[in-house]
């Protein structure tokens, strides 16, 4: 049993207490919110509270996080012969390409067919002796369609090993985007604080000083690799791993990724300025890339067994055509 404790700043507005365990707490689902909610185990000011309550001012939660239901949960997931694209694998750690499409883990309306649905299949057709889903895999993840790198523990030792290193912020990830746009820079670093948009609970959005108190603090460094006529190829590192993190913090710009359907990317930005013969070449490159243009391209960190790691892994071919055709055409 382990607990998390939440001081309830004098600013926060009254929402839904499983709302506001959403929103501050990271890796926890709706799912597990309500359990814990109908087994009693979310607390306020030492008296048990149902998810309808709402969170006032100062007050002070508890929530107490059952290792047996989360372990519980990961039983339940059944094994699926699914097609994983494991770019390294040694005793401690597996390196794995996502493709764009797949959901990672399994969650409210995705109950099959995530990778870890594939990786349980993969460890349980192994030779890898008492395997434990829960002690081991996920360290971090990946948007739904978001395509790259991902880094799976296969033991509770490397788990806590990788989990440290993601804390403390060691581990080097890079990603590569296409945004709309042509930054005025050709580096620079985007802060915010970033928490769930009141407005459409599906995306994020950075909230001003005077409401940050509503999110959490992010920082992403970007570099200009190119410039087309409309858009920017960009190198992003990003410091800290929130949700949505670099989607959100281009469309806080002005500069949204392209095709990214949830923040305004999927429309033809400076449209005035387009001939006809360039908007529909942007909008054959939305078929060519039916996604939000985003690849978690390489990953650095240090091995369970001390040793310094680095991988890569080429934009996917979908990726790679729209921006061979921009250098051609913009």
């Amino acid at each position: 049993m382990r607990k998390i404790k939440i001081l309830v700043k004098k600013n926060q507005k009254e929402i839904r207490i499983d709302k506001f365990l959403k929103e501050n707490i990271e890796n926890i689902s709706r799912n597990q919110i309500q359990k814990l909610t109908i087994s009693g185990k979310i607390i306020v000011n030492k008296c048990i509270v149902k998810k309808n309550y709402k969170i006032k001012p100062l007050d002070f939660v508890e929530i107490q996080i059952s290792n047996i239901l989360d372990h519980l949960e990961y039983r339940n997931i059944l094994a699926e012969e699914i097609n994983i694209d494991i770019l390294y694998e040694d005793e401690d750690v597996m390196i794995v390409n996502k493709p764009a499409g797949m959901v990672v883990h399994p969650g409210f309306g995705n109950n099959k067919g995530t990778l870890i649905h594939g990786v349980k299949y993969h460890f349980e057709n192994s030779n890898l002796n008492n395997f434990d889903l829960y002690r081991s895999g996920l360290v971090h993840r990946l948007d739904k369609d978001t395509s790259g790198l991902l880094v799976l523990a296969k033991n509770e030792y490397s788990k806590k090993y990788l989990f440290q290193q993601f804390q403390s912020r060691t581990i080097k990830r890079e990603y590569r985007a296409l945004i709309w746009g042509d930054l005025l820079e050709e580096k620079g670093v985007i802060t915010g604080f970033i928490g769930r948009d009141p407005r459409n609970r599906k995306r994020m959005t950075i909230f001003s000083n005077n409401e940050y108190h509503k999110g959490k603090y992010s920082v992403t460094h970007y570099k200009v690799l190119e410039r087309f006529k409309y858009l920017t190829y960009v190198s992003c590192n990003i410091k800290t791993g929130k949700t949505h993190q670099i989607r959100a913090h281009f469309k806080y710009l002005g500069h949204p990724l392209f095709h990214d359907t949830t923040y305004g990317g999927n429309k033809i930005f400076m449209k005035k300025k387009c001939s006809n013969k360039n908007i529909e070449f942007l909008k054959t490159c939305f078929k060519i890339l039916p996604r939000q243009a985003l690849h978690a391209i390489s990953l650095s960190f240090i091995h369970p067994k001390n040793q310094k790691c680095y991988f890569y892994c080429p934009i996917p071919e979908d990726f790679k055509i729209v921006l061979q055709q921009c250098r051609k055409i913009l």
